[in-house]
């Protein structure tokens, strides 16, 4: 168990916190602020509690360079507004300087400021000793409450805690707890879904998973690739040639360890990447040289529904086939309606799936949805994200 900002007396201290605050920007203006709603919780709790709350996080990719393009100052506008009380803010170039120090020194208890985009800095990313010492000064005590960043050793996610105490925030503690337990420690029958395009990009996933499910459905672009390795024509449906002799091998290890691993048994098809193409079913077998894959078909979605329903815990994955075309989505959308009315926990691996998810209007149906994309891959993986590894123990 890691040690939340429950486990800390605040009155007088300073929090440092690290937050995910890197929303869309459209001409200043941000477009959706999730991201940022989704920090409140901890914000919240440690002005409650009279800590001193210095912000910070990175926005886009300045490239180690001042741009006022990505200058955080909208975020603090919104903060504002969403605490009803001034966020400080002060624009420095190389974001700690001395009217920072003199701001973070002199705050009150209860008062919050926030710090300049990190990655003004090259030395964020390249996590540099001096950068995360200049960071942890402005602290009592780091809160890492930002998982999108959670598997990137940067100064601001795991550096600072080279300096200061380190505890998590609300935010991270449940993406630890939902998804460390589905993985660790599930109700079953646990089934995972994965779907994307890649079989490459998610072979550590499946690799790990398979330890773990008892049943492993396969969705999306990388069905492709494992009906290839099966010795069928998949047209003009994307192929990661690479991985097709592994994507055989993942099937030979599942098997192997009496693990149940389901490819689609009908796909959606066209001649065009395009919403306007016209779209036909086909069973995998049976796909037109001239035509490629786009969605999964209406009986794979009956066969993965009755796998679903027998489920206790549920991750989910990748997309089931090209989502954000509407044609293209019914595949995606059916699983999504079919987790939201599971007696299971049900855990969305950010990214597409959370994408989807939300698009669809089943995100508060879903017991977790991850707020880190790649890093809740990497802990899907099993690997050890340096952001959480730096949290100490209770």
């Amino acid at each position: 168990m890691k040690k939340t900002v429950k486990d800390v007396e605040w009155r007088g201290k300073r929090a440092l916190v690290r937050c995910d605050f890197n929303v869309p920007l459209k001409e200043g203006r941000i477009t959706d602020d999730t991201r940022i709603t989704a920090a409140m919780p901890t914000i919240e709790y440690l002005v409650e509690h009279g800590a001193k709350v210095v912000l910070m996080s990175h926005l886009g990719r300045p490239e180690g360079e001042p741009k006022p393009e990505f200058s955080l100052k909208p975020v603090a506008d919104r903060l504002s507004e969403l605490l009803g009380k001034p966020v400080k803010f002060i624009s420095s170039p190389v974001v700690v300087d001395d009217e920072v120090r003199e701001a973070a020194a002199s705050l009150g208890e209860g008062e919050v400021m926030l710090l300049e985009n990190l990655r003004y800095r090259k030395e964020e990313t390249k996590n540099g000793p001096e950068y995360a010492r200049e960071l942890a000064s402005l602290g009592d005590v780091f809160v890492n409450d930002a998982f999108g960043t959670a598997h990137r050793a940067h100064a601001s996610t795991a550096g600072c805690a080279d300096y200061i105490p380190c505890v998590s925030g609300f935010l991270i503690e449940k993406e630890v707890k939902f998804l460390g337990q589905a993985v660790e420690d599930p109700e079953r029958p646990f089934v995972a879904i994965m779907g994307g395009s890649k079989v490459g990009d998610k072979i550590s996933v499946i690799e790990n998973l398979l330890k773990k499910v008892d049943v492993l459905l396969i969705g999306g672009g990388m069905a492709y690739t494992f009906f290839k390795s099966q010795g069928y024509e998949i047209g003009k449906s994307i192929l990661d040639e690479p991985n097709v002799d592994l994507a055989a091998e993942l099937l030979q290890k599942a098997d192997e360890m009496g693990v149940k691993l389901m490819l689609p048994v009908d796909t959606v098809c066209a001649k065009e990447f395009s919403n306007d193409a016209e779209a036909e079913v086909y069973f995998v077998d049976e796909i037109p040289e001239d035509m490629m894959g786009l969605d999964i078909g209406p009986e794979t979605v009956k066969a993965y529904k009755a796998v679903l329903e027998t489920a206790k815990t549920v991750v989910w994955n990748g997309p089931m086939g090209v989502f954000e075309m509407p044609k293209f989505a019914e595949g995606t959308k059916a699983i999504a309606e079919i987790l939201s009315e599971l007696d299971a926990v049900t855990v969305i691996g950010g990214g597409d799936s959370a994408a989807a998810v939300e698009q669809f209007g089943y995100a508060d149906k879903m017991t977790h949805i991850s707020t880190g994309g790649g890093a809740s891959l990497e802990f899907l993986e099993g690997k050890v994200l340096p952001g959480i590894a730096v949290i100490e123990d209770k």
